[in-house]
């Protein structure tokens, strides 16, 4: 594995996508579906709405007896309909979301009519054409009208969609549970103190299971996992419902990066490894059993950036998402980008007066700058430097992210 070649990163996200097989599809109640996607599509079940519905306060009266006056002859009340008729010189109170009554075809405002007892007449202009403010039976959707296709994100629209469709439950994929390892004999838990200058601590973990917060997704965050190849194996083996399993460090080939050969010791099978991305060539994607397991850099902006590119990409796909690889949308350079070698660059950056800038401290591990960037600047490999004004493809970065 050593000499193999650096894998572009698409087409590493194409290989770890075919092994993303989305997780089964269960039924959720409405208020519990925000942040899945549809497992089948979803489609009307009834007529909405169910009849013709006045969509203001005022008075249903028919068109052919304007300018009135006319007699009132009953309400319409939302949730309780008037059962008679409207005949010619008639009107029936109504309000908005009441049904309107047999016989009328307009509705007249209030602002534009006066009452007195039960004798009605015009004061201001008027309904504009006959049907004014009438939401008519249907216009909404019709029984099976395709509502939104599967692999739609559920927000909250969608949910009011759906209820309003008929509908108490939604399919979507069950959540996805995740399991992220940090190995390394150098790291200590967040907040612990530090035996010796030769400790850090342990960022990835935490901030990867932040970023999946967002997703239905059950993540778990065992202990540190020390540099032995035992304990390793056996962590990695501890994680079988998992159907993703991160691990953060240990995925390269020094002394103590022992991610490969403990995945051998429990029978993975290595898919890819080494990306042409930089930050994040040290990637590396295995099989071990039902779980798809993706090894992320120790560097931190190194674990971040290939989360990004990687990991949410194959939540995604095991969510049902029709859109699973990131978004992005062309910037104008603010201030020149370098020259990019033979690896693709994400270059932390910063929006000022809508133009992108890239920040001066590109390290691996400098969380600060990291979290100052706005954004990603996408540089191709073997790209040549991008002058002040040249347009730039950028991923945002969202507060979440």
């Amino acid at each position: 594995m050593t000499g193999a070649a650096l894998l572009p990163l698409a087409e590493a996200q194409q290989r770890l996508l075919a092994l993303a097989r989305p997780t089964p599809i269960v039924a959720l109640p409405l208020g519990s579906c925000i942040g899945h996607c549809l497992a089948e599509p979803l489609t009307a079940a009834r007529l909405q709405p169910a009849a013709d519905l006045s969509a203001m306060d005022g008075y249903a009266i028919r068109w052919a007896d304007l300018p009135g006056p006319w007699a009132i002859i009953g309400e319409s009340a939302a949730g309780r309909q008037f059962d008679g008729m409207v005949r010619p010189g008639e009107a029936a109170r109504i309000s908005t979301g009441a049904i309107v009554p047999e016989g009328a075809d307009t509705i007249l405002v209030q602002e534009d009519a006066a009452r007195r007892g039960d004798a009605l007449r015009l004061t201001g202009d008027g309904p504009p054409h006959q049907g004014a403010h009438i939401r008519s039976a249907g216009h909404d959707f019709e029984p099976d009208t395709l509502l939104a296709p599967a692999g739609t994100p559920i927000d909250a629209r969608l949910i009011a969609l759906a209820a309003m469709a008929g509908h108490g439950t939604l399919p979507i994929h069950r959540r996805v549970r995740v399991a992220i390892l940090s190995t390394g004999d150098e790291l200590v838990a967040p907040g612990d103190p530090l035996p010796s200058p030769a400790h850090i601590p342990a960022s990835n973990g935490a901030m990867l299971a932040g970023m999946l917060a967002r997703w239905p997704v059950d993540a778990a965050l065992p202990p540190i996992v020390p540099d032995r190849i035992d304990a390793v194996a056996e962590a990695l083996a501890a994680q079988s419902d998992a159907d993703v399993i991160i691990t953060t460090g240990g995925a390269s080939v020094g002394d103590h990066d022992l991610i490969q050969p403990a995945l051998a010791r429990v029978g993975g099978s290595v898919d890819f490894w080494r990306i042409a991305m930089r930050p994040g060539k040290p990637v590396m994607v295995t099989q071990l059993g039902k779980s798809i397991v993706v090894g992320l850099p120790g560097n931190p902006v190194s674990a971040f950036v290939t989360a990004h590119m990687l990991v949410l990409p194959l939540l995604r796909a095991l969510l049902g998402a029709s859109e699973v690889l990131p978004q992005t949308r062309e910037l104008l350079a603010g201030s020149p980008f370098p020259a990019v070698g033979n690896r693709q660059d994400f270059v932390r950056a910063q929006i000022v007066d809508g133009a992108i800038h890239p920040l001066g401290n590109q390290d691996s591990g400098a969380l600060h700058a990291l979290s100052q960037a706005d954004a990603l600047a996408i540089r191709p490999a073997n790209a040549p430097g991008a002058a002040t004004g040249d347009p730039v493809a950028c991923m945002m970065l969202s507060p979440e992210a």
